[in-house]
């Protein structure tokens, strides 16, 4: 199997999930609580006058920024598609049937698990460690990694919910606090995660002639709801899939 780092190697030098149990579960953060990404801070610049020019800057993504940084994900996606295919089937696409099929144990929520959830949830980990590694490389510290966002929906505000915030919560059987908050996989942003320029969610159809979707959300202060309009409510930003083989599917696209 091809490491991470041959990986970017091999789709280039200049980067650098999900019907799966792990989407499923951030519906019940009490037992599939996600963390909040890396946050970094953007390096000081002297000059008042320059920093308001590249602040203003950062709060921008290019076009040509934006083609980068959606080829990386994509091809992240593909590689992540196809080596656990190449793992478990020989290099071929599972079958309705196989996708359906329940492999022993059980998801994180505590619920039998289907092929589909199995595949989703290993797809999903590679891809992240891929996008991670390649964002890394060429927007570093102007990405997080599924970033836990909490939002206030009688002031509009949002708040970034820290990885020892959801950790010690958990641990004093808080989980419950945790609701009404997003876990997007891949937010793009100034410096600064709560100026988010671009949203990203990995998905991975089982079988993969099924059409990638936003989940619903079933309970709590989301439901009825899915995962997109949720997202952009929160970020303001129309949030796109990006699923193998399709690639990148816009907002408005991914609401037909």
């Amino acid at each position: 199997m091809l490491t991470i780092s041959l990986l970017v190697s091999t789709l280039g030098s200049a980067g650098p999930a999900l019907d799966s149990a792990t989407s499923a579960c951030r519906q019940n953060p009490n037992y599939c609580a996600r963390v909040a990404g890396e946050e970094a801070v953007v390096p000081t610049i002297q000059g008042a006058a320059e920093t308001a020019s590249v602040g203003a800057a950062l709060r921008v993504l290019n076009s040509k920024t934006q083609a980068d940084i959606e080829t990386s994900l994509e091809k992240c996606v593909d590689w992540a598609n196809d080596q656990i295919n190449r793992r478990r089937f020989g290099g071929n696409s599972p079958s309705r049937k196989q996708c359906q099929e329940e492999v022993s144990g059980t998801d994180p929520c505590g619920r039998r698990m289907t092929r589909a959830m199995q595949l989703g949830t290993e797809k999903h980990a590679l891809a992240l460690q891929c996008a991670e590694e390649k964002l890394g490389e060429l927007i570093p510290g102007r990405f997080s990694r599924e970033p836990r966002y909490r939002y206030d929906p009688q002031t509009g505000q949002k708040q970034l919910v820290s990885r020892e915030e959801v950790r010690t919560l958990l641990q004093q059987g808080c989980g419950d606090e945790l609701e009404g908050t997003i876990v997007p996989d891949i937010v793009i942003h100034s410096g600064n995660p709560l100026e988010v320029l671009a949203v990203y969610d990995f998905k991975f159809p089982c079988p993969d002639t099924n059409k990638p979707s936003w989940r619903e959300y079933e309970k709590g202060p989301f439901a009825g709801s899915t995962q997109g309009k949720m997202y952009l409510e929160i970020l303001k930003v129309g949030p796109n899939l990006i699923a193998p083989i399709r690639g990148i599917i816009r907002w408005l696209e991914s609401q037909k």
